[in-house]
């Protein structure tokens, strides 16, 4: 994957948004942090308003080679670079620039 330059030379994080079509349809978003993907189950579908929240399920760290990773059950809906604006505990806001478009 093609990273991006950062205004200072730092390559961005990369994330990777899948599509799961089994057992049950839902989608996994994968950020880049520290040397691995931070993986999300994000079971009921994925926001449709700007603003609009989404339950995350947090689950085991992946594999940077995730980033291209396809199979028969699992496609890239979506692949880019992440920005992090706020973080708590139970709570993270982020934007992810994808191919098409940049999400909060």
């Amino acid at each position: 994957m093609d990273r991006e330059p950062s205004g200072d030379d730092e390559a961005r994080p990369a994330f990777v948004l899948h599509e799961h079509r089994r057992p049950r349809h839902h989608f996994d978003l994968r950020l880049e942090e520290n040397g691995v993907l931070r993986s999300w189950a994000v079971p009921r579908g994925l926001p449709r308003e700007p603003g609009e929240n989404r339950l995350a399920v947090e689950v085991d760290d992946h594999d940077l080679d995730h980033l291209g990773y396809e199979d028969a059950d699992k496609s890239i809906a979506d692949t880019g670079w992440w920005e992090e604006h706020d973080r708590t505990p139970r709570r993270m806001l982020f934007t992810l620039h994808g191919r098409r478009d940049s999400r909060r």
